[in-house]
Order: structure tokens, then sequence, then C-alpha cells
């Protein structure tokens, strides 16, 4: 099956097939139980941006506790129209309803291709299948966009335009919660040069016949620096949080932040780059829309040496964003099992 939309669209489905079984014990289906909410940090952008130096440094000091204790925080008053955020699901949504030998186009089997759309994760080699149809585009250095619908080239372009502004000025701003130079990050690993790198992905999560038993994405970490999502206002998003799972509740109009693998490395892993999932239900279609946010692909990226201690060591070894990208899509999405590889032994 090409995707889970058709599955459910094809036969009515009142349980799920055992391929989509996410572990069949009852441990493991314990897992899957959702914690109490809890809220993240809240950033205000437009004070992140302002004139006044007591407020920005202020908001710095908040972004840079989101970083610490969180590694995920909620951007509001972000400057993004509401109207080219709704455009953006909706441009989404009909990409996801083509017919399957429209989207079979885009069907990509290599990591860079520049489109790809198809299901789960890494189909060919994940033991279980989860219940998520995904497209991905490489929009930065080089924008892509598929030629359906029609509008969706002008959108995402738009769009991600936006986004990448969003996420260039709060590294300017992690930058200085680190005790640097405000563009220390930027400047160091070029993500506002010409070859920086910028990923779409939209995730659907179509409803389940028992989201108990599958899983949308199992817990993992980014990849990048940053990655900046919104959702349709259907729930789903979990974030470790103190060994717990809390359920994300964005504010309306608000963009949800996490630092990424490449984030922690470079921080020596100071910042997080926190466990997250994605679990499904059985009444509505969940759709993501993520941003991911990196140096150029053949950048090194190791620890900053002002924030090695001398006593400490480096934690991290450096590897190339591209062989990062590689070395994790090269099995299935589990944790942080590839961040762990690049761990200094002691």
């Amino acid at each position: 099956m090409f995707s889970v939309k058709e599955l459910v669209e094809s036969v009515p489905l009142t349980s799920l097939p055992s391929n989509y079984i996410f572990g069949n014990t009852e441990s493991n289906r314990h897992c899957l139980l959702m914690e109490p909410e809890e809220t993240v940090p809240i950033i205000d952008f437009s004070l992140l941006t302002s004139h006044d130096p007591h407020q920005r440094s202020k908001t710095i000091t908040q972004l840079g506790n989101a970083c610490l204790n969180w590694g995920f925080f909620m951007v509001i008053n972000h400057g993004v129209a509401e109207t080219l955020r709704d455009e953006m699901v909706r441009e989404t949504e009909s990409f996801f309803d083509l017919r399957g030998e429209e989207k079979k186009q885009y069907a990509g089997k290599k990591l860079f291709d520049p489109i790809r759309c198809g299901t789960s994760f890494n189909a060919n080699v994940d033991k279980t299948l989860l219940w998520r149809d995904y497209l991905k585009i490489h929009v930065h250095p080089h924008f892509n966009a598929p030629a359906k619908p029609s509008g969706f080239s002008k959108v995402l372009q738009e769009y991600c335009e936006k986004t990448r502004e969003m996420a260039n000025e709060l590294l300017r701003g992690i930058s200085e919660s680190l005790g640097l130079e405000e563009r220390y990050i930027n400047e160091k690993l070029g993500v506002e040069s010409s070859e920086s790198h910028q990923l779409f992905v939209a995730n659907m999560y179509p409803p389940c016949p028992q989201p108990e038993l599958a899983m949308g994405l199992p817990p993992h970490s980014d990849h990048g620096l940053l990655t900046i999502l919104m959702q349709n206002g259907i729930q789903g998003l979990q974030v470790m949080h103190k060994g717990k799972w809390v359920l994300i509740n964005p504010l309306p109009n608000s963009f949800l932040v996490n630092t990424g693998d490449h984030m922690k490395i470079l921080t020596n892993g100071k910042y997080k780059s926190v466990l997250h999932r994605a679990v499904v239900n059985n009444k509505a279609t969940r759709i993501s829309i993520g941003t991911a946010h990196g140096p150029p692909l053949d950048t090194l990226v190791s620890p900053a040496k002002e924030l090695v201690a001398d006593d400490a060591g480096q934690t991290y070894l450096g590897i190339t964003y591209r062989n990062y990208l590689e070395l994790q899509q090269s099995k299935s999405l589990s944790g942080k099992s590839c961040l762990d590889r690049l761990r200094f032994s002691m």
C-alpha cells in the first residue's frame, strides 16, 4: 500500500492491520498512554526583535531556559500572517488528496531527491509501519515544489521564506543566550548563507481504528538546529519532559519550535534535542507541517570550542550535516540512536 490514506479509503477498517501494531505486549501498550497536559515555555517573538534592550535581554534569557530545560517552546507574535498559515495547511491537504498515481511520481527512493512522498519513515527497514503519510521537499538552497496542486508552489515558497527568517532570528537569540556573539551560530555554520539547508516536511495521520496500538511517529529527536512546526488544530504531538510524555496544546496562531540534534552537538550537550512523538486518534485527520533548519549539507558540525569546558572535554564527535542525515535515514526512526553514536567514549 502506497499510503495509509489509501488503505483507510479502500476498505472499512474495524481493526488495525498487524503490520501497524506498535508492539503487542501489555507493557508496550501502556507506553502509548498519554500523560496530562503541561504547558511548554512561551517566547514572544516581537520582544525578541524589540529595540528595547531590556525586553530583548529578558526574552533571550527565557529562550535560553527553554532550550536548556525543555528543548521545546511556543512562539507567539511571530509576524507570519494567519492567512498564510491557513493557506499552507489547505494546500498540503490538497496535495494529500491528489490521486495516488499523481503522487507516485514523487515516490522517491533517495534521501536527497528534491521531492519525496510516501508512508511510514523508512518502509524498507521499518519492522512495524507507522500510521503516517508524508511529503518531504528540499526547499533551500534550491527551491522545489510539486506541480500540483496549482497553488501549492507559491504558498510554499512564501511560507518557507517566513519560517527561515524566523529561524535565523531565533538562532541569534540562542547564540546570545549561550554567552556568544549574536551571529555566532549563523556565521559559524553558514545558516544565513545561500547554501543553508531547509527541509519542508508535511505529515498526514488519518483516523485510526485502534489508535492505542498504532504510532504516527515513534519517540525521536530531530536532525538540524531548529524545527518550526504548526498543525491543523488536531492534537497528537507529545514531548518527553522530566520522564513523562506531555501532550502539546498550542496556543492559536502559534508555532512550536524544538532544538535539534545539531544544536545539542554544537552546544556540547548543554541544550537539549528532546524526544517527541506523534500519537494518532480515531476521529479526525491530523496534519502537521514542519520546516527543519540546518547548515549547508557539507558543513562539519562539532562542539563550539567556547562551550567545551577544560575539565569536561568534548562530548560529541563532529560530523557533516549530510552524513548525519544519511545515517538517520539508513535505519528505522528510534530515539536518539544517531546522536548516541557520536558520543565520545569515556
